[in-house]
């Protein structure tokens, strides 16, 4: 055992439990105690007695694990059936108001961590360490051609070499942390598609190499067949959605599945759907589904890096919370729940660029927790069952229960 001591900041406070799991190890630990000085784990036992002078908060038959962290949210996207509408007919300050409604919805529901890859005008970024909120990885408005996919957001660029290294460069001087580029069209802009490419190669690669020029990673909204390939040539860090979209159905190469599991480009799975009675995916999207499910399953097969984005915000069914229902998706894809719940956590975080410190109860790591009653690893249903958050060692009031 490690000997916890108290600092200057006051008292430490220990959770007990029934069971840990760790973000790492698929076994569950019994009987854990996980001790929290201020925002940070101190130490993390099985078995013992807490120390002298600790508030020990006694989660009885709760297990704890790591929050959950989303790599694909849109915190400015309010969850309704016109999401897009909504934010047209909202100033700043009101859509910054939404934004904080959609990070505490997303907290109370155990998601402590979320990568934003598309605002208007750089508004996430405002809120990024803000109390009562999750942790924000943001990217700002994504890069787009003019009349390009979310190109209201606010992140038009010149599809030439020139003006996409312009609009990098911009993001940069804003301190977004990562850059999020359309590479193809997408289903929340009229007049897009999601079958052909916005750039040409040559002017995805400026981006993403304008990106890594500036230490930042890259990654690329990506459906059409053509438009993956582009990013995984360009050097691109992430893929999200990889639908492999073709004009009237879904076609993913042999050749691509494998270059991008060689490559290690990492797949943002868009996998997490809140069921919401009478609401169903747009028939163009449920006819490709078994595919495109099919599809995911042979990246993962291929061995390719994968983690879990829900795109919480586009509709009815991503609240902001509802990557928790990640795991039963990724099951039809062949991946067991342990290590979903790795994706959600460890793994995630190391995408993110926030593995040293996100993703896992550990001694030195950020006090991000969640409890929930029943075994996380067994029982997938158990992250809908929530009894505590802690976000940086704060617990969130009104945590959520069953959704």
């Amino acid at each position: 055992m490690t000997t916890a001591t108290l600092t200057e900041r006051g008292r430490l406070t220990a959770l007990r439990a029934a069971w840990l799991f760790d973000g790492m190890s698929s076994a569950l630990v019994r009987d854990p105690l996980v001790v929290i000085d201020g925002g940070t784990i101190v130490t993390v036992d099985s078995g013992v007695a807490a120390p002298d002078g600790v508030d020990v908060v006694d989660l009885d038959g709760a297990a704890l694990l790591p929050g959950l962290i989303d790599t694909h949210v849109h915190l400015a996207f309010d969850a309704s059936t016109d999401p897009v509408g909504a934010l047209a007919g909202r100033d700043d300050e009101a859509a910054v108001a939404a934004m904080i409604r959609a990070g505490q919805t997303a907290l109370r529901g155990g998601v402590t961590t979320v990568r934003d890859l598309g605002d208007r005008d750089y508004l996430s970024l405002g809120l990024r360490g803000r109390p009562g909120l999750p942790t924000i990885v943001a990217a700002g408005p994504p890069v787009t051609t003019p009349g390009g996919h979310c190109h209201y957001l606010g992140g038009v660029a010149e599809p030439t070499e020139a003006g996409v290294r312009a609009a990098v460069r911009e993001h940069v001087e804003r301190g977004v942390d990562v850059i999020k580029i359309m590479a193809s069209g997408g289903g929340l802009t009229p007049g897009t598609c999601q079958h052909l490419p916005q750039f040409t190669p040559e002017v995805l690669r400026a981006a993403v190499d304008e990106a890594h020029r500036h230490g930042l990673q890259a990654t690329a909204h990506a459906h059409a067949v053509g438009a993956i390939a582009d990013a995984v040539a360009a050097g691109a860090d992430g893929l999200e959605h990889v639908s492999f979209w073709t004009e009237d159905s879904v076609d993913a190469p042999a050749e691509l599945i494998q270059l991008i599991a060689d490559r290690r480009t990492v797949v943002g799975a868009t996998v997490g759907m809140m069921p919401v009675p009478g609401l169903l995916p747009p028939p163009e999207i449920r006819a490709r589904m078994p595919l495109l499910v099919a599809n995911l399953r042979r990246l993962y097969e291929a061995g390719a890096r994968m983690v879990a984005g829900s795109d919480a915000g586009i509709a009815p069914v991503k609240p902001h919370d509802v990557v928790r229902h990640a795991p039963v998706a990724l099951r039809d894809l062949g991946i067991g729940q342990a290590e979903a719940l790795r994706m959600l956590t460890s793994d995630a975080a190391g995408v993110i660029g926030l593995g040293h410190r996100k993703g896992r109860v550990a001694p030195g790591f950020d006090a991000d927790i969640l409890a929930v009653d029943g075994d996380p690893v067994a029982d997938p249903e158990a992250l809908h069952r929530i009894r505590a958050v802690y976000a940086r060692g704060t617990a969130v009031p009104d945590a959520a229960g069953p959704s």
